[in-house]
């Protein structure tokens, strides 16, 4: 008993182990730093603060960073190349703390894939000795509509900073100034491009230096020859030509000249080469996510990333791994002509644009086969028809008059035959119905033509408000009849006996009428009120004409009988 519970308990545990090596694809994004380590004794280095998703698209990053502030400084924080168009906090540093932090989002569809840029760091050394860059927190949101951290790492990294290697034209000569601490407003980052063409730089003069000495040249180490007395905290170029640079620069007190500080500065302002958008199924077809190739270079500081932008929606970002290694696939598209705007932008921020104009063709438009003009409110509306795509979806669209569309979504049967039915009695009124069809590609037709439907009450509601109406109409007609045959007598015979009297009996008579003629232009009235809210039914339209007849026919006896 003992030994087999043992062997259980070993299979449990080895299953534990096992699964505990299986990665999480749910969770597969890490913040990490480039480089990662290296030996720095140049006075500046920087440092890419990187995202990576491979495997699931992610919209918003954010992270704090510790540096030690014994050994290093920030001297600026640069977001050109950004993976991030938003910034819900502006990269921020703190040389007090030693910490660095930010958070950016990426616009929709978000970023995946390896190695995109947040932002990049530029540190001055302090002192000699190792220095470690950790995060002290940080996430990575996926773009799931929830907002998943699908964080799984936050990569450190680790530098030793060296001494500045002294020039060897001053090596033997102690006493002199230390190589100058130079740092760029415009172009702070040796390691990044710029598209400014007019750099300029600062340093500080120590107590005592007496002369500067300068010299920009393309190569790495130079001994500068172009002096400045009194010196200089400051200089300034214009047009400068594109590529790589150095800003040699030596300080002099009255022991001679110091050591030599070579600062690199990098312009590019060209865009990257033009180029051309390849459709691989053609500018015109039926499949609603097409694929396209596109693809250029940049001769001096490389392509960085592309923008995409359909039509009317927002640009989005791509990578370059993303189109070189695979065709982009467009997102789902609708049916209809529209225009692609690819934009490249190379590691200086310079772009190039390529367009083009596809088309979407759209499927088959569905066919309704039965369905009523005119349905009882008592009854369920049934509507058939048929499509040229069987298992396909057909979205029903649902109108009462001027109130909301109501979607409702059936499957063909694998002849291509549907049937949609209320899954409730429609009030009475106007109804417009319209359907369109979506294959499993996410495919889509035009909409079929707008069906006019009229539900109308019950034939007992209806036939109890026609004898509401009729049966006092009817009434009041033959009322109205006798009370002007009979007046017509009364006043033949009044008139020859006494015109007083007469007076009298035609005053009574015509005030009737008016009574009567009153009480039919009140149901009129309420008649009519309702042919403007909703269609009249065929018996109420009947109604509505005998009462205008019998109106015609007062007004028509009143002018032949005017009251004296």
């Amino acid at each position: 008993m003992r030994k087999i519970t043992y062997i259980s308990l070993s299979v449990i545990i080895l299953a534990f182990a096992f699964l505990a090596t299986i990665p999480y694809v749910a969770h597969a994004a890490t913040l990490h730093f480039s480089p990662s380590s290296g030996t720095h004794t140049r006075t500046t280095f920087s440092v890419n603060v990187l995202v990576s998703s491979a495997d699931q698209a992610m919209n918003a990053a954010s992270g704090i960073i510790s540096f030690p502030k014994d050994k290093l400084e920030v001297v600026s924080l640069s977001k050109i190349g950004s993976i991030f168009g938003l910034w819900v906090q502006e990269p921020y540093f703190s040389n007090t703390s030693g910490i660095i932090s930010f958070e950016g989002i990426v616009l929709n569809p978000g970023f995946i894939g390896s190695n995109g840029k947040a932002l990049t760091i530029t540190f001055r050394t302090k002192t000699a000795g190792p220095a470690s860059l950790t995060f002290s927190s940080g996430s990575v949101l996926a773009n799931d509509g929830k907002g998943t951290n699908i964080l799984s790492g936050l990569d450190p990294a680790a530098f030793f900073l060296d001494e500045v290697a002294p020039n060897i034209a001053a090596a033997g000569i102690s006493g002199t100034p230390p190589a100058p601490i130079v740092f760029s407003p415009t172009h702070p980052d040796p390691t990044a491009w710029y598209a400014k063409s007019d750099p300029s730089f600062a340093w500080e003069l120590p107590k005592g230096i007496t002369g500067v000495r300068l010299l920009v040249d393309t190569l790495l180490q130079t001994i500068p020859t172009v002096t400045y007395i009194p010196p200089i905290s400051s200089k300034e170029l214009t047009a400068v030509e594109d590529g790589t640079w150095y800003l040699h620069i030596q300080f002099q007190n009255n022991k001679g000249w110091g050591e030599i500080s070579h600062f690199r500065f990098r312009i590019d302002t060209q865009p990257p080469e033009q180029f051309a958008i390849e459709f691989i199924d053609g500018t015109e077809t039926k499949n609603p996510k097409p694929t396209v190739i596109f693809d250029t270079t940049d001769s001096l500081s490389g392509i960085n990333y592309y923008k995409v932008k359909i039509g009317e929606g927002d640009f989005v970002s791509v990578t370059t791994e993303l189109v070189r290694s695979n065709p982009y696939t467009l997102p789902l598209q609708k049916p209809g002509r529209r225009t692609i705007l690819v934009q490249a932008f190379d590691n200086a921020g310079n772009y190039s644009v390529a367009t083009e104009r596809f088309s979407i063709e759209p499927l088959h438009t569905p066919v309704f086969t039965a369905y009523p003009r005119e349905l009882r409110a008592d009854e369920m509306l049934t509507v058939t028809g048929e499509t040229q795509y069987p298992g396909s979806q057909i979205i029903i669209w649902l109108q009462r008059e001027k109130g909301i569309p109501q979607k409702s979504v059936v499957t063909s049967d694998q002849d291509g035959k549907f049937i949609f039915t209320t899954d409730k009695k429609l009030a009475d009124g106007t109804y417009k119905l319209w359907a369109e069809v979506v294959d499993a590609r996410g495919a889509q037709s035009l909409p079929t033509d707008t069906l006019t439907i009229t539900i109308v009450q019950p034939m007992l509601a209806r036939i109890g408000f026609f004898l509401a109406v009729t049966v006092p109409l009817t009434a009041l007609a033959l009322l109205l009849a006798f009370v002007t045959r009979h007046g017509r007598h009364t006043f033949t015979v009044l008139k020859k006996k006494l015109k007083k009297e007469t007076s009298k009996a035609e005053h009574a008579v015509h005030k009737t009428l008016s009574l009567l003629q009153a009480d039919a232009e009140s149901h009129a009235t309420l008649l009519k009120k309702a042919q403007h809210e909703r269609q009249l039914t065929t018996e109420e339209k009947k109604v509505l004409r005998q009462l205008k007849k019998a109106l015609d026919d007062a007004d028509k006896l009143a002018s032949k009988n005017p009251e004296t």
